[in-house]
């Protein structure tokens, strides 16, 4: 048996380094070697105990680029090509799967969550979740191709348009993202609130107006800055229920809300105040295929440049220090792990 360094989720707060056997692969399958490996909110939440399907011990890591060395499979792909890997697994049957939206599969798992992920020397990886890493785009950067995504799903889902006023409650990586890639939809002023002087700080230097919900009532200098309506589109993405609500009073009249968390517990909102000022109610999930390979396109290009987003480059042994790291919102924003180092 060979094996292989990696670092393994083995219970609440406790990532360590081990090793796992080395993948043997499937057919239909490449092994890649990974460069680079982003530390992701689910990651955390995996660490703290409470996500519902990840299982002990477990290498995480679901946003990841690397390089294939070896195929199993025909495949338009050689041995040697730089990759990102697209970690949605779905089953190819549900209605979801066959109308062509296999992000909302009844059963969508993520390999780093229900299957071993990038926090490893080595991952086995279907061939048709595999994208091209162009020349103009690095490892580092090619390993947040997901929260890219994610960020561009969302704002594809949303009605912003040249001239909007938008509200992001959340100032963390996929909340930065989401208001880059409106300001590229043409979102015209861009409110993003946080209690986290360190990302609101991260938040300014990106061109956008600064909330410090800590310091300030959020809904109301929104609606100061708007004659008193309110935001055109707002995006909740620090899911708990003080930014519920936020989402609700901040938004203008017939605007409308898109709810980008994952909410641990279920929160109390005001649907009388939706309900009277017709607000419109989106969610989002994921991503879809064309919007991976969006990603990787317009990060190839320089539209959206993550280069701000990256805190820290640790080598796979120090992935326990990188968790540690993460539980700090005041000391670090995207975290990646680099085996390779």
């Amino acid at each position: 048996m060979t094996v292989m360094k990696a670092g393994l989720y083995l219970s609440e707060k406790n990532v360590v380094l081990g090793t796992l056997e080395k993948p043997t692969l499937k057919q239909g399958e490449a092994l890649i070697k990974v460069s680079s490996a982003g530390i992701c909110g689910t990651d955390m939440m995996i660490y703290f105990g409470k996500h519902p399907r990840a299982k002990a011990p477990l290498a995480m890591g679901h946003e990841f680029s690397g390089v294939i060395e070896e195929i199993n499979g025909d495949s338009t792909f050689t041995v040697g090509d730089r990759v990102v890997v697209e970690p949605t697994i779905s089953c190819g049957k549900c209605d979801a799967c066959l109308s062509g939206n296999s992000h909302v599969c009844k059963t969508l798992g993520l390999i780093g969550i229900d299957s071993h992920g990038g926090f490893a020397e080595y991952v086995a990886v279907p061939l048709h979740r595999l994208h091209e890493v162009p020349n103009t785009l690095s490892d580092e950067h090619a390993a947040l191709a997901e929260p890219v995504a994610v960020g561009i799903h969302t704002v594809r889902r949303s009605n912003v348009k040249v001239g909007d006023t938008v509200l992001v409650l959340g100032a963390g990586p996929i909340g930065l993202l989401i208001a880059l890639t409106a300001k590229l939809a043409g979102a015209d002023k861009i409110f993003i609130s946080d209690i986290s002087p360190y990302r609101l700080g991260k938040a300014e230097e990106l061109g956008f107006i600064v909330l410090d919900s800590k310091k300030v009532d959020v809904v109301e200098e929104v609606k100061a800055a708007t004659n008193g309506n309110g935001a055109d589109v707002v995006f909740e993405v620090a899911g708990n229920n003080i930014t519920a609500n936020q989402m609700i009073h901040a938004c203008r009249t017939q605007g409308q809300i898109v709810v980008v968390s994952v909410f641990k517990q279920p929160p109390t909102i005001d649907l009388a105040a939706m309900h009277f000022r017709e607000l419109s109610l989106t969610t989002t999930r994921c991503y879809s295929h064309s919007d991976f390979a969006t990603a990787i396109s317009m990060m190839a290009s320089g539209q959206i440049d993550v280069t701000s987003l990256i805190s820290h480059q640790l080598p796979l042994n120090e992935i326990e220090k990188g968790f540690q790291l993460m539980t700090n919102p005041e000391e670090s924003l995207k975290i990646l792990i680099q085996p390779s180092l």
